[in-house]
């Protein structure tokens, strides 16, 4: 009898061999004691014929499989259609590489090939991380997918590393490259840039504002989507958030202030935004930046103004403290106001206990 602790667990797993057969199985806990409890019993079983030995059913094509998974996206984040579309674009590269095979018979290195693979790109142009990492997040959703449905028993990419995101890309926009943005900005385009500059909002949470989520009276505007709690949140408007929800609520024809020009019922796409985007950043002259660090931008100056994490994560509807740090990138400047605070402090301090000895002599 073998105990011993893989990689990827946390458990205890034993290996033993009863004639001519090998037998392997995690025990499902992290104590030693109860491990030899759990080994010596499935060593009985072996003995007793009572071995329960969890064999591989027949199972779909990959292509076939990732189809339905994204059937099953659809129907599961209808709320959040970017995840299903971010899936169908990572399900391209993953169906010309396993397309054609079974589900049981993809193993973990034919994981760690099709990573490789990718980052070096088909036309030997080295593809992001962030790239790579979401066709795994795929696949391994998927698989995980048909192991909940009993189709399958072990997912091939659970022990596949992902690629360190090392790509990351943030910019912070300054007082004066906001002024020459939003004067190159058309609307809609104006007044999403000025919501998230001034409340931190994401796009997509803009895009769908009704008119049951602004009280201008109490000032704050409520967002009621989100994947978890924290998304979900009540937000206090600057002025300016207040007087431009003020104006599209008397313009809006609608229950959505920022409505498809195509569709009005329904709020408008990203997709339209994006390329208003591009133009303003065309006309406006200032160096290349996203919609979304207008989000990054509201985080630095939240921090430099002295916000804490806890409540900027709060603002910002992250469960998690870890997630602000990415959005918040302090200034040069602000670092260097840093270093004169704490020296003043030091000073200060030196002073008062010098002081308070001469004081005592």
């Amino acid at each position: 009898m073998h105990l011993y602790k893989r990689k990827d667990s946390k458990f205890w797993w034993y290996k033993f061999v009863y004639d001519g057969v090998v037998y392997q199985a995690s025990t499902g806990t992290k104590n030693r004691r109860d491990a030899e409890g759990v080994a010596s019993k499935a060593r009985l079983d072996a003995i007793e014929g009572k071995y329960d030995i969890k064999r591989q059913k027949a199972t779909p094509l990959f292509k076939d499989a990732m189809a339905r998974f994204l059937e099953h996206s659809r129907q599961q984040h209808a709320e959040h259609p970017n995840t299903t579309r971010q899936y169908t674009t990572c399900s391209k590269p993953l169906n010309e590489t396993f397309g054609a095979k079974k589900l049981h018979v993809i193993t973990p290195d034919d994981v760690e090939k099709y990573k490789s693979a990718r980052l070096k790109g088909s036309d030997g142009k080295q593809l992001k991380p962030a790239t790579v990492n979401a066709d795994l997040a795929c696949m391994r959703a998927m698989f995980n997918y048909f192991i909940a449905l009993d189709v399958i028993v072990k997912n091939p990419v659970s022990r596949v590393k992902f690629l360190p995101m090392n790509n990351e890309k943030t910019r912070v926009l300054s007082f004066e490259e906001e002024r020459l943005y939003l004067g190159a900005c058309a609307q809609p385009l104006h007044d999403i840039a000025a919501l998230m500059l001034d409340t931190g909002m994401r796009p997509d949470e803009i895009y769908r504002i009704r008119r049951e989520n602004v009280n201008l009276e109490d000032g704050y505007i409520f967002n009621p989507y989100g994947k978890s709690k924290a998304a979900r949140r009540k937000l206090t408007l600057t002025k300016r958030a207040a007087d431009l929800l003020e104006r599209r609520l008397e313009a809006a024809s609608g229950d959505y202030l920022f409505p498809s020009p195509d569709d009005p019922p329904k709020p408008m796409k990203a997709r339209r935004a994006n390329h208003m985007h591009a133009m303003a950043l065309k006309s406006s002259g200032i160096d290349h930046c996203r919609l979304y660090d207008c989000r990054h931008t509201f985080a630095t100056r939240a921090v430099e103004a002295g916000v804490d994490l806890v409540t900027l994560a709060a603002l910002l509807g992250h469960s998690k403290i870890q997630m602000v740090l990415r959005y918040a990138h302090p200034t040069e400047e602000h670092k260097v106001q840093a270093i004169k605070k704490v020296e003043e402090y030091v000073i200060a301090k030196q002073m008062t206990e010098a002081t308070a000895s001469a004081f005592v002599q």
